[in-house]
């Protein structure tokens, strides 16, 4: 039964609602609407000018109307009287097809023609910097191996308990939080979910994690490599394919079947799990331009040694079992991760490419190849045969756009918005002149 918001304002003394959505390049956008007029946005929308935003739109054209999905609507625990709800994008009472949330939305619904319901869950990295983000928030934060530092974990106490008591109310299940690889940097779990509740989730995580950070006199940023010589921000996904969506999932389709003898099934991983697995390796260099957007992005997977001695990202297309040194690990029976992502992904994107990349693995049988158990950081360069992923962003959007499968499985309205906007953005990064160019040939 959807959720009326005008009752559930009034049941839970609601006065206004956030209607958001999500542009092409992750920014988040929003309307802020008094409670006493929900009742029409709920029905039509929130009128939007979706040029004013990363979409490929112009000044001509209609509204573009966001409506609200009631169901997801969530009171913000920091300020009860405004509840922020996720929208899909509309224009002339059709989808706007290069809307993010819309294209998963497509995407979940052709796995589940195919009896498959993608459940994701996301480990989301953000640093806590100065307000003017050019330094991590506590000085004393300087230790050469950070991660899980108890004493730096007690200086920001205050901001990690009251995300985390925001998600116990809010009822993800949060199961744990640490002070992360970086000095100044943060990873906080919870509990999988649908890839639609978890973009949602992911996305107003990030909402969350900001406005908090913001309360107590700080930044919280997720940009993938914040800090030169810190490890990057990370967005890892562990992926699980199940029989019906919530709570009535009963049967992990990703588990190991008997008899089975492949490479895959010694990890617990099912022949569609490893077919859906494959697609994720045949299509990793293009995947890349979704789970790693940013110019930014490739100083963190092609990144030197960190401080702490490792960057835990990968720059090979490889798959292995409990070895966090690859793209891909298998860590227990019926799942895998996909260490790929980082904190610029799109939340709705990430979601949509990782459904894209593995239904066409299904599809085709695809064969994940051959597993390494080797310290990839140590030893890659005796591996043969395994691509490299993208030097930058150029390379990575061309080879998202050489891919015709993935590409049309994203949509193709979609895929020639991002294509176009992503160049767009590459060719103003590219027109920059950075301080780098004078130091180095000013006197050539």
């Amino acid at each position: 039964m959807t959720t009326d918001l005008a009752k559930f304002a009034e049941d839970n003394g609601v006065k206004y609602f956030m209607i958001s959505f999500t542009d092409l390049f992750g920014g988040q956008r929003a309307k802020l609407v008094p409670a006493r007029a929900i009742a029409g946005m709920q029905e039509d929308g929130a009128g939007f000018a979706g040029f004013a935003t990363w979409l490929d739109l112009t000044p001509a054209h209609p509204d573009m109307l966001a409506v609200p999905d009631p169901d997801a609507v969530i009171i913000l625990p920091w300020n009860r009287e405004i509840a922020w709800v996720p929208a899909d994008c509309v224009m002339e009472g059709e989808p706007v097809d290069q809307a993010p949330r819309n294209v998963l939305r497509k995407l979940i619904a052709e796995a589940a023609e195919e009896g498959m319901h993608v459940k994701t869950g996301i480990e989301a990295e953000f640093f806590l910097l100065t307000p003017a983000g050019d330094q991590i928030s506590d000085s004393f934060d300087t230790a050469e191996k950070p991660c899980y530092d108890q004493q730096a974990f007690m200086r920001r106490l205050d901001v990690i308990r009251e995300i985390s008591d925001h998600m116990l109310e809010l009822g993800w299940n949060p199961y744990q939080n640490d002070h992360e690889d970086a000095n100044g940097q943060w990873e906080m779990n919870w509990d999988y979910d649908d890839a639609l509740k978890t973009a949602d989730k992911h996305s107003f995580f990030k909402f969350m994690a900001k406005c908090v950070a913001e309360k107590h006199g700080y930044r919280a940023t997720f940009m993938p490599k914040p800090v030169e010589g810190l490890t990057g921000n990370g967005c890892h996904a562990h992926i699980s394919v199940w029989d019906a969506p919530g709570a009535d999932a009963k049967t992990n389709v990703f588990a190991m079947e008997p008899n089975d003898s492949s490479q895959t099934a010694e990890l617990g991983l099912s022949e569609k799990g490893r077919h859906f697995l494959g697609g994720i390796m045949k299509h990793a260099s293009a995947l890349a331009a979704i789970t790693n957007p940013t110019v930014n992005s490739y100083k963190r997977i092609n990144a030197p040694r960190t401080m702490s001695g490792a960057t835990w990202a990968p720059n090979s297309v490889t798959w292995t079992g409990n070895n966090r040194t690859h793209m891909v690990r298998v860590p227990g029976p019926g799942r895998f991760e996909l260490r790929l992502p980082d904190g610029a992904a799109n939340p709705y994107l990430l979601q949509a490419v990782i459904i894209a990349a593995g239904l066409s693995g299904v599809r085709s049988q695809a064969d994940p190849g051959k597993r390494h158990d080797i310290d990839m950081y140590a030893d890659g360069h005796k591996v043969r045969g395994a691509p490299k992923l993208p030097l930058n962003m150029l390379d990575a959007l061309r080879e998202y756009d050489k891919d015709k499968g993935l590409k049309a499985a994203m949509g193709e309205e979609f895929s020639a918005a991002f294509l176009k906007m992503k160049h767009q953005e590459w060719d103003s990064y590219v027109s920059h002149f950075s301080r780098w160019e004078k130091e180095n040939t000013l006197d050539i």
